[in-house]
């Protein structure tokens, strides 16, 4: 009874565990049931978005061949938070250790491999130099900001250097204390900011040197500068930990927020024409974080995050045209970067370009001088920061193709500003001009400034000039001036053989004449008859005229036009394009640039700019066949004609010339007297028919 009792307890007990677990079962599917149900309703809550689309998500970093670095170059050992090294399409500079006083190296892009230790530098500063940059504008013209509180501006020759530069080509001066920070200003030309530890920052302009306006809100240190894409409005952040955006010509203070709470320092950059503010810094807690702006808003930022926990400054490079921006810290040996986007999160990191060796700093090179086809979007240069060594690094994304990428490379920024400096500060505001980078993608680093840069000491001015600009301008702007004057009589010892001229003063003389008969008769202005008297002369007049050009004939008009020619031929200074050619070529020894002056004695005179060492002896001429002097220099003469037919050519000229003038001579003679004949008939019939 016993047994039995237990057993059936036993069951009863599976009996409503089996019940309980299936309740459990019934109630968990209806759950999952519930969530599917859900999931098929609001798709967006649970889909599954995949991996973003980016053309830029497999950039990769490519270090250059030994062989395409620059070695054994004194980088600097300053532990100023500047780039210490500016690129261009033409030069490279990096700012080196010297004992005493402050110096920069200037190099030539192809002049890769060991440098030279008596290469030559640039050593006009009297303390360290703090911060260079290249003109946007003039590929020819750095600025460099030193200790000795003057910003100065060098001209640096095609080939850069042989031996130490002192001569700089403007001082600008200012400061109280070391100037820290310099920044060109995207559009305008010959405008500057420069920026010390004074707490100012002065807006130069550097065609007259002096000061546009002298910016004077910060209360501290300031750590950087950035302008936003047309160069209107200019941000700066502060050892004072606050963000300002800043008009650059009033100084007036457009909006400010605080940054990065850090006490080390931070850095911002314009991100274009987005209108928003990309900043890196430090927390509290010493942690490095970057941080995204909307420049209408600075109390809250867009997005904010911490990166990593060293103690290296970051500095940030900002690509406009692939809205790439590139993160890289001092001491660092990796370069991080992030796209850009236009909304939430903003920023989107991609990857980052890993090395084992420390940086000192980083140049960067504008996007006109990439090879674009290696699909090249972006290109370092690297300063070590344990050995001289300045090592390329180009950012690359993998394509298969090796033709021109046009998505990838949109119209980027040309070395052309859109306005003058005096047009800014007036207070015009222009976008960048562009141009394609489908031009450098025949060549690599083609697209080049060449613009001859001088200071005037009289009007106290820097004078650009663009030689290619010029040439064109010239060409288009100058008329075809056509000169008919006749060769001088002095000079030749001829007369004038125009049949014009003679005839012009005969009709001048009998005018003369008629003038003088009309003044004798204005004591009769009140006769009657003396009125009607000088009307009928002046019709006599007047039909006499009419009929001397009817006598004249055909053959006359025919004379006349070949006459009219002829002069232009030989008298002309030259046609439009000939005037340019002899302005801006080549000067070279042709017939087209000399002018006959006289076919007895052999004289030639000179009609081009350029001819030089032109030499009479014993009524002969004696060229100097060797070379010409311009302006410049002496130009080695490489096509010079060969002297002897020269003058066989020019004497066989003028013995046709000689021969045609002679010619002309014998009818203008002849038609001279039949018009003198003819006229003296008129004046008796006109003096008879008036005393009749």
């Amino acid at each position: 009874m016993a047994s039995t009792a237990i057993q059936v307890s036993n069951v009863s007990g599976v009996e409503k565990r089996s019940h309980h677990s299936t309740k459990t079962e019934t109630v968990s599917t209806t759950i999952i049931s519930q969530v599917v149900g859900e999931a098929m309703t609001n798709t967006s809550q649970l889909s599954f978005r995949g991996v973003r689309a980016s053309k830029f998500r497999h950039v990769y970093g490519q270090t250059a061949r030994k062989d395409k670095c620059y070695e054994n170059v004194k980088i600097t050992k300053d532990a100023h938070d500047s780039n210490c090294c500016a690129a261009n399409p033409k030069f490279l500079a990096i700012i080196t250790e010297v004992a005493g006083g402050g110096a920069f190296i200037v190099l030539p892009l192809e002049k890769t491999g060991r440098l030279d230790l008596n290469a030559g530098k640039v050593t006009g500063h009297a303390g360290p130099v703090l911060d260079i940059k290249w003109n946007p504008f003039n590929d020819n013209v750095i600025a460099s900001a030193s200790e000795d509180c003057t910003v100065k501006l060098w001209h640096i020759p095609d080939g850069g250097f042989t031996d130490n530069v002192q001569q700089w080509l403007v001082e600008l001066r200012g400061h109280k204390r070391r100037c820290t920070y310099i920044e060109w200003h995207p559009t305008a030309d010959n405008v500057l900011l420069s920026a010390g530890s004074d707490h100012l920052i002065f807006v130069w302009n550097i065609g007259t040197s002096t000061p546009i306006n002298i910016i004077k809100c910060h209360p501290d240190v300031i750590y950087s500068m950035s302008f936003n894409r047309d160069g209107s409005l200019l941000a700066t952040t502060c050892k004072d930990k606050q963000l300002r955006i800043i008009e650059p010509r009033t100084g007036r203070v457009v909006k400010e927020g605080v940054c990065h709470v850090g006490s080390k320092s931070s850095k911002v950059v314009y991100l274009g024409d987005t209108g928003r503010l990309f900043t890196t810094g430090f927390s509290r807690q010493s942690d490095r974080q970057y941080a995204l702006w909307n420049q209408e808003d600075l109390s809250v930022p867009l997005r904010s995050e911490m990166i990593d926990s060293s103690s290296g400054i970051l500095i940030p490079y900002y690509d406009a045209d692939t809205r790439m921006i590139y993160v890289a810290g001092k001491g660092d040996g990796n370069i991080r970067y992030y796209e850009i986007v236009d909304e939430e999160p903003w920023i989107h990191y991609l990857t980052q370009y890993l090395s084992g060796s420390p940086q000192r700093g980083l140049g960067y090179m504008p996007k006109r001088g990439v090879q674009t086809q290696l699909c090249e979007t972006f290109r370092f240069y690297k300063l070590h920061a344990t050995r001289g060594l300045c090592e390329p690094i180009s950012m690359i994304v993998p394509r298969k193709s090796e033709t021109y990428q046009d998505d990838l490379y949109p119209d980027t920024a040309a070395p052309t500003p859109s306005l003058t400096a005096e047009e800014w500060i007036k207070g015009t505001n222009r976008d960048p001009v562009l141009m394609s980078m489908k031009t450098g993608s025949v060549l690599p680093h083609t697209v080049r400034t060449f613009k001859p840069v001088r200071y005037d000491p009289v009007e106290r001015k820097l004078l650009t000039s663009d030689k290619n600009n010029d040439k064109k301008f010239a060409f288009i702007t100058q008329e075809t001036v056509v000169d008919y004057r006749p060769v001088e009589r002095a000079e030749s010892g001829f007369h004038d053989m125009n049949p014009s001229t003679d005839e012009d003063e005969m009709a001048s003389s009998d005018s003369h004449e008629n003038d003088d008969d009309e003044d004798d008769d204005d004591e009769d202005d009140s006769d009657p008859t003396a009125q009607r008297e000088r009307i009928r002369r002046n019709h006599v007049w007047a039909i006499i005229s009419l009929l001397e050009e009817q006598a004249k004939g055909p053959y006359h008009l025919m004379m006349r036009a070949a006459d009219a020619k002829a002069a232009k031929t030989s008298c002309n200074l030259g046609t439009k394009f000939q005037q340019t050619q002899q302005m801006w070529s080549r000067p070279t020894r042709s017939m087209t640039q000399l002018n006959i002056i006289s076919p007895t004695n052999g004289m030639h005179k000179a009609n081009s700019i350029g001819i030089g060492s032109i030499g009479v002896a014993n009524q002969r001429t004696t060229l100097s066949g060797t070379a010409f002097m311009s302006s410049d220099k002496a130009i080695e003469i490489i096509d010079a004609p060969v002297p002897g037919t020269e003058l066989k050519r020019a004497a066989y000229d003028a013995q046709e010339e000689i021969r045609r003038l002679k010619q002309q001579l014998a009818l203008k003679d002849r038609r001279i007297h039949e018009l003198e004949e003819q006229l003296q008939r008129y004046k008796n019939s006109f003096i008879g028919d008036s005393t009749a």
